[in-house]
């Protein structure tokens, strides 16, 4: 099996890579267990069932992404300054994925929850309490930019509501079409959903500055 106190971690990675390029119900125990190197039979030492392991991994994904969010929409920064950094992050960051796996793969979290909300509950409130906390990073931002008063009067959680949902549906069509470029529309149509003319392109020390401190990068999204 390996040294068994990092089995878990490879089983949980095993799974992103493989559900996030297939799908959660065709990808099976066996095919996770090969991939991380792990026997079946201690799969069944650190998970009861592939839903479970598949929560752990919903978790594990989600830590990975929050250094990067923490850094993009730090408090020190403008509002609209995190926003222009979290559309150019998407894109970059679909294009890391293209160049890693081959393909544009789009939101981790969306393909599950798209595929498991009816069938498996437990995977979707898991997906659902994910996508809450990564839309609180928005809804942040624009409380933010409308205490400032530098986008149009309204409602910070509709706003944040709307533009996740936006961002997300123009990541399906990237995947779709496996095309990062139709991200580069993200910070045009984002920022005239909130009322604003796009800043700027960003400088090259802004981009570096969106990045959590030097560490293993995990480019999975």
């Amino acid at each position: 099996m390996g040294r068994t106190s990092d089995a878990r971690e490879r089983l949980t990675k095993a799974t992103i890579d493989l559900v996030w390029q297939a799908s959660y119900g065709a990808v099976g125990v066996d095919a996770i267990c090969e991939k991380a190197g792990v026997k079946k039979g201690s799969f069944y030492h650190f998970f009861a069932s592939k839903d479970e392991l598949m929560v752990a991994a919903l978790d594990h994904h989600w830590e990975t992404r929050r250094p990067f969010l923490d850094a993009i929409f730090s408090p020190a920064r403008p509002p609209l300054e995190r926003l222009r950094l979290y559309f150019a992050h998407v894109h970059e960051r679909q294009i890391e994925v293209q160049r890693e796996y081959g393909r544009v793969l789009g939101c981790f979290h969306n393909s599950v929850g798209t595929e498991c909300i009816k069938q498996r509950p437990e995977l979707a409130a898991k997906v659902q309490e994910v996508i809450a906390n990564f839309r609180r990073y928005l809804e942040t931002a624009l409380r933010d930019a409308h205490a400032d008063k530098v986008v149009r009067p309204g409602d910070p959680l509709a706003d944040a509501r709307a533009l996740f949902a936006y961002a997300q549906g123009v990541l399906l069509q990237a995947r779709i079409h496996d095309d990062p470029s139709l991200l580069c529309e993200l910070p045009v149509v984002g920022f005239a959903l909130v009322g604003v003319d796009p800043p700027s392109p960003a400088k090259p020390e802004a981009k570096r500055a969106a990045r959590p401190s030097p560490r293993r990068r995990d480019a999975r999204a």
